[in-house]
């Protein structure tokens, strides 16, 4: 089982989706067919969704402001893991690709033991800086794809901060609307003109979804002064 999501992985599917595949794969009895809806979602078997314009700079721009939202509450991992690296390693490699590196398998590790890092975390305020970074490396996979999923690729990490700071602040959401306009002002033209090529952000995802959204509808509406 994890050696079919690592082929997805390779193949270019979201991490987010991933992730959920991974976690209902675990169940007993989990159904096959959770991994090729996870495939069909992502658009990797049926084109449905048309083609977005994404150069590799695009990219790097995005990975870069995924990054930067990302090390903002690296501490709250570290503080709860002081030993455990793999956070700041795929901060770390994201900010190498945004730097000029190539995207390629070394990265793309860094994601999946980001991930791991966040199951293991004992606060889920811990858990939620390790999503943040694992986000920050999977930014480096957005996809071409006019698809409203996709838009997670450029704001999760940002989102995934933002809930790790409010819950650090006993769960107050005053302080995640904070994040939220901090990583609008942290955030290129680059990456404002990269959102709105893709629709909206989509509904669902709890309060990490909220978040998503709030960050999604801000930078829409930002224009130059």
């Amino acid at each position: 089982m994890f050696l079919i999501l690592r082929r997805l992985a390779r193949k270019g599917a979201r991490i987010d989706l991933l992730e959920e595949a991974l976690t209902n794969a675990q169940r007993p009895g989990a159904p096959a067919a959770m991994l090729s809806s996870t495939m069909v979602e992502d658009g990797i078997m049926a084109g449905e969704a048309s083609e977005i314009a994404l150069s590799k700079q695009d990219l790097r721009e995005v990975t870069a402001f995924a990054a930067a939202c990302a090390e903002v509450v690296l501490e709250v991992f570290e503080a709860d893991q002081p030993d455990d690296s793999r956070p700041r390693d795929a901060i770390g490699a994201a900010w190498e690709f945004a730097r000029g590196g190539e995207r390629g398998k070394p990265l793309r590790d860094t994601a999946w033991a980001a991930l791991k890092a966040a199951k293991s975390a004992d606060t889920t305020a811990a858990r939620e800086a390790a999503r943040a970074a694992m986000s920050a490396a999977g930014a480096a996979y957005l996809h071409p794809l006019a698809n409203a999923t996709q838009v997670k690729h450029i704001l999760g990490a940002g989102a995934h901060a933002a809930r790790a700071a409010e819950l650090v602040a006993g769960d107050n959401p005053s302080i995640g609307a904070e994040h939220v306009e901090r990583a609008v002002h942290r955030a290129t033209l680059v990456v404002v003109d990269v959102l709105k090529r893709f629709p909206a952000a989509p509904g669902g995802g709890g309060r990490v979804g909220e978040l998503i959204r709030m960050l999604d509808a801000d930078l829409r509406s930002f224009t130059l002064a």
